[in-house]
């Protein structure tokens, strides 16, 4: 888990921006014999992404492609912003905090590739997954455990819900005997 001083710096964070593609999927490209594609989401990071909007934090999807499949999972999760077919994603992220009445430095972003290197260079904290680029593990404050697609986002979320001390308060309303 993460150190005093990465739970520290997240202490201040007001949102929780994310790249979909090697960061809420694996990353592949799954296409059909029809040509739909399908995209697998890890159910753990959902339930990261409303636990953080509980904590009273916003969750913004910025990526690159367009996908209904994106829009149908996130409308589902209640995410606060979605941007999809942003290639720059710097001025996705700067817009989004414009319209939330944020800071970039009030984000946490979380990408895996070189397109989310121009919103890594703005966030308040930056994050990566273990099979990120180089250049983005690099820049990082923070690599995750867990890969894109496998519960990395959850991770986060449960390092952002430490931060604000209220981890605790919320797995106590799931693990509380029934009366």
């Amino acid at each position: 888990m993460a150190s005093y001083i990465l739970l520290e710096q997240a202490r201040d964070i007001q949102a929780l921006v994310l790249d979909v593609d090697g960061i809420l999927s694996d990353g592949f490209v799954t296409l059909t014999n029809n040509g739909d594609e399908i995209k697998s989401f890890d159910i753990r990071d959902g339930l990261g992404m409303k636990l953080v909007q509980q904590a009273g934090m916003k969750v913004i999807i910025i990526t690159g492609r367009k996908s209904h499949i994106v829009e149908k999972r996130m409308s589902d999760l209640g995410v606060d912003l979605v941007y999809q077919g942003r290639e720059d994603k710097g001025v996705a992220l700067t817009e989004a905090c414009q319209q939330l009445g944020l800071s970039p430095e009030d984000c946490l972003y979380m990408g895996d590739d070189w397109p989310d290197l121009s919103a890594f260079s703005i966030a308040g904290m930056k994050v990566t997954v273990p099979n990120g680029h180089l250049e983005v593990r690099r820049r990082a404050d923070l690599v995750t455990q867990a890969t894109g697609g496998r519960g990395a986002v959850r991770e986060i979320c449960d390092m952002l819900l430490m931060s604000k001390g209220v981890y605790d308060a919320l797995l106590e309303k799931y693990a509380a005997t029934p009366h």
